[in-house]
């Protein structure tokens, strides 16, 4: 099974219909307790169960969570702070991790209660019996839901949060769909950066499909990340265009990019300026769901420094 999944929205909802939640910087999992035994489920169906062992004492024995597995930084859900934690597989090095950086997990949907499939009700019905349910621990809770939405996306970004969803209130739940009744908020950033290669589209060796991106820096360009999003129909063409004068041999960033991401890569002069959204960097500082937003023909690489 794959979670339900929110539609990007254009405006957020107002009105008595729409609920309001905070969207976390997490891991969404899937959480089924049976006669008291415990399996996380990531969104791409692997089982994760061994990863977290302070979430195996979630209290219940019957029961389907839809939630968010959060680690903290600087007392934020932070992704980065995350990605030690997720598929370890070995129980020892999992429980030694767990005591040196436990997650929390938040439960935002209930599907399942002692046997009575919860998927047809609408989500007030889930949410009321879900806050119900008495998870109030350091290591699971219900976050709140909020009737205010034009509130909670100014405190989301003001508090430098990931962004906010909101659903309607009758909304059912569908297994793996994308629901035009969740619309999502993320609260991206958009910054300047210099492209140093290009990568051919998958399927072709003359089409762009992404680009690699750096930041000027006293000690040369660093790599900050491949974006592929964003780059389609005309724009590939455009920007192979614009590239093709400052073809080179060798790869432009001072520091070493990683093999995954050098492998078929074109590179060339660091002289053009794009423009990318994202959720900012990553502690490994790479940008975070990186999206393609146009060249800055008024930008060169020494305004950026």
């Amino acid at each position: 099974m794959r979670p339900m999944l929110a539609t990007r929205g254009t405006h957020v909802p107002t009105g008595e219909e729409w609920v309001h939640e905070v969207k976390w910087d997490g891991m969404r999992v899937l959480v089924d307790v049976r006669d008291g035994r415990l399996r996380l489920t990531s969104r791409n169906e692997n089982d994760v169960t061994v990863s977290f062992p302070e979430l195996h004492a979630l209290p219940g024995d019957d029961l389907l969570l839809d939630a968010e597995v959060v680690a903290f930084l600087d007392g934020i859900p932070t992704f980065g702070a995350l990605q030690e934690r997720i598929h370890v597989g070995n129980p020892k090095r999992a429980a030694a991790l767990a005591e040196r950086n436990p997650v929390t997990l938040l439960a935002f949907d209930l599907l399942r209660l002692d046997g009575r499939d919860l998927t047809r009700e609408p989500l007030e019905v889930r949410r009321e019996l879900l806050t119900g349910l008495g998870l109030d621990d350091v290591a699971w809770q219900v976050p709140p839901a909020y009737d205010d939405g034009a509130m909670l996306f100014e405190a989301t970004r003001d508090q430098g949060l990931e962004g906010m969803v909101s659903k309607r209130r009758s909304s059912r739940y569908e297994f793996g769909a994308r629901s035009p009744h969740w619309l999502k908020f993320p609260h991206r950033r958009r910054t300047s950066w210099v492209v140093g290669g290009w990568r051919p589209e998958t399927g072709s060796a003359t089409r762009l499909g992404a680009v690699l991106v750096g930041e000027p820096t006293p000690g040369g360009l660093l790599y900050r990340g491949r974006v592929g999003s964003g780059i389609a129909g005309r724009v590939g063409p455009m920007l192979m265009e614009a590239l093709a004068p400052y073809a080179r041999d060798a790869s432009p960033f001072a520091d070493e990019v990683p093999r995954v991401d050098a492998l078929g890569t074109h590179w060339v002069e660091p002289v053009l300026v794009v423009d990318v959204e994202s959720l900012g960097l990553s502690p490994q500082q790479r940008l975070r769901q990186p999206s393609y937003r146009g060249v800055r023909p008024d930008l060169d690489p020494q305004d950026l420094s």
